[in-house]
């Protein structure tokens, strides 16, 4: 199978957690999945029960028919995020420098994003976890923001947004899913034009 990487949406599984701002990466990919299965482009992988659900979507460019991506979600909750990202790269040979974590970020605004490679956490504990199990930090993350907490910070990125809120991040969710298209399709530096650029 020639993949060409492996996309991965941060959050916590389960009804209790859906559209909570730490389940921002879900949100996005949940996104690329709806767009991938309106083109007819996309497969569900078996994955690993209690571990990663998996998808295998083609993402066409303009030379011809793309190459096809590994998408994921983690289900060992977000702490852990590093033991399903690295199973998957592992059985699928995938470098980490061929990985894209997207991920919620409590050091940048609402409405705006950035992509890097590399680098610290700044705290969040799925890119932590991420970090130590493939050994190194050197993976492509999108960061989305959603501001500080203006109170406990493990309510905060557990509580749901307010009703402006999710009109904002709405428009984050979609751009977010159109910076990793043109992370798959044109590349690295492309994507991170767009997505460093953006704002609401």
């Amino acid at each position: 199978m020639d993949i060409g990487g492996l996309i991965v949406g941060l959050g916590n599984p389960g009804a209790e957690y859906s559209r909570t701002r730490h389940n921002l990466g879900f949100m996005v990919l949940e996104r690329l999945l709806a767009d991938r299965g309106k083109a007819g482009a996309l497969q569900k992988l078996s994955g690993r029960k209690n571990l990663f659900a998996l998808w295998k979507a083609r993402f066409e460019d303009a030379g011809g028919p793309g190459r096809e991506w590994l998408l994921s979600e983690p289900l060992t909750y977000m702490n852990s995020s590093g033991e399903a990202v690295r199973a998957a790269a592992s059985y699928y040979r995938i470098v980490p420098e061929n990985i894209l974590v997207v991920h919620d970020e409590l050091d940048l605004p609402p409405g705006r994003m950035k992509m890097k490679k590399g680098g610290g956490s700044a705290g969040h504990k799925g890119v932590e976890s991420i970090a130590q199990c493939l050994g190194t930090p050197d993976f492509f993350r999108l960061r989305i923001g959603i501001g500080k907490a203006p109170f406990n910070t493990l309510s905060f990125v557990l509580g749901r947004f307010s009703e402006s809120e999710a009109e904002l991040m709405d428009k984050c969710i979609a751009a977010a899913a159109e910076s990793v298209l043109i992370f798959t399709r044109e590349g690295a530096v492309r994507a991170q034009q767009f997505c460093n650029s953006f704002a609401v």
